[in-house]
């Protein structure tokens, strides 16, 4: 059984304002051609199909073009999608009865009552059977009915004991889950010490990136040990490729990069083949080519732009200028060698004693006074007396509440 593990399309997403739609259809467009060629048992999307839970018309159609390049193959191609945490379960699954006679099974909600299940769908091969379990991203809270007065109260006990309702049969069948949350093993990392979440690389701690967002405290996390007995877990949710304990617990990562803290990422294609009972799962990685790379920048303007080669013009920089002399009108000279200019930031001495003066002034100053700053140098004028008094009442009515 071959298929391809895909999560985090994030359709319809902007990278620091610019528009993804281009750089979406032609990823998108990359893996359709390698299913074309290599012809996968089945395509696993685990989850944010769109970057937002209302998409536009836009990342609608995108989508759209997509399942409509995997379902001209033949013979036909199953696809199994869930959906995550940046989705609408419900519009997800708009049509999924339709969708499902063609092989396209389509689950936006995890079991909301008792007589829910999660969502099965049986694969065939040489082998016999694999049973998919497609379980969309849940909170304890969405599942609470699924279980009258027992109900879960960690994010692992909702998944754990939705998984134990299904009865499944590890010895002799192959199982495969799909779902979108973040797994963890063992103790949450304490960032507060020093340990930088985005670097943290052990075997029980996935590493994550500036574009995923996470609870304060770990709350959200479920621990991997609920799923594993599955024979492969084909996860979403976190953007760079990495097992969790194990080589078939698994994120696939994102087929783009989203965040400047993705810049080191490689992007790639998961191709997942289960042997028969008791074999361990392959994973394969097929490199993916994006029409354009995201950059990090860090050194004065003249040789950020003298050493600019030609094929990364058109990608997205982020650049650092570390120039202790501010150059003449520097955005405008790197707008003459870079298309997609992220942000242009300043990281010298001057503005690192400035940034110390400033949380310096900050922790002595009252916040009425940091607001008066703030308004003056973005306004070039003083607060008026009616204004002061208007930001006086609301800086009261926040100590009383």
């Amino acid at each position: 059984m071959k298929f391809f593990h895909l999560s985090d399309l994030h359709i319809g997403k902007q990278l620091h304002h610019y528009s993804l739609k281009e750089d979406q259809e032609a990823i998108l467009g990359e893996v359709a051609d390698y299913a074309r060629a290599l012809h996968p048992d089945a395509v696993v999307i685990a989850g944010d199909i769109y970057d937002r839970s209302v998409p536009s018309a836009e990342a609608v159609t995108v989508f759209d073009w997509f399942l409509t390049e995997l379902s001209e193959i033949n013979p036909a191609i199953p696809v199994l999608i869930i959906s995550g945490n940046h989705d609408s379960a419900e519009r997800l699954e708009y049509a999924s009865g339709i969708l499902g006679k063609h092989q396209i099974h389509l689950v936006g909600n995890a079991p909301r009552e008792k007589t829910d299940r999660i969502r099965k769908v049986i694969l065939r091969d040489e082998y016999g059977e694999v049973d998919f379990y497609l379980l969309p991203f849940l909170k304890p809270s969405y599942v609470k009915n699924v279980f009258g007065e027992d109900v879960p109260e960690t994010y692992t006990d909702a998944v754990g004991k939705l998984i134990e309702r299904e009865e499944i049969d590890y010895i002799n069948r192959r199982n495969v889950l799909v779902s979108h949350q973040f797994y963890t093993a063992g103790s949450v990392p304490d960032l507060d010490a020093g340990e930088d979440e985005n670097c943290d690389n052990t075997a029980f701690y996935p590493v994550t990136c500036d574009s995923e967002t996470f609870s304060v405290g770990g709350i959200e996390n479920v621990d991997v040990s609920v799923v594993k007995n599955f024979d492969y877990v084909a996860l979403g949710h976190l953007h760079g490729p990495q097992n969790v304990t194990s080589p078939y617990i698994r994120y696939c990562g994102t087929l783009l990069k989203y965040s400047v803290s993705e810049c080191q990422h490689e992007k790639v294609l998961s191709v997942v083949t289960l042997g028969e009972k008791g074999k361990e799962p392959v994973v394969d990685q097929l490199l993916l080519h994006p029409l354009r790379d995201v950059k990090k920048k860090t050194g004065n303007l003249r040789d950020i732009i003298e050493q600019a080669a030609e094929e990364e013009r058109q990608d997205y920089v982020s650049i650092t200028l570390t120039d202790e002399v501010d150059p003449y009108k520097p955005k405008e000279q790197l707008e003459k060698v870079y298309d997609h200019i992220l942000e242009v930031r300043v990281d010298n001495i001057r503005t690192r004693n400035k940034l110390l003066e400033l949380d310096e002034e900050l922790t002595m100053k009252d916040p009425i006074q940091n607001f008066a700053e703030f308004y003056q140098e973005m306004q070039g004028k003083q607060m008026e007396a009616e204004e002061l008094q208007m930001m006086l009442q609301i800086f009261d009515q926040i100590k009383e509440g």
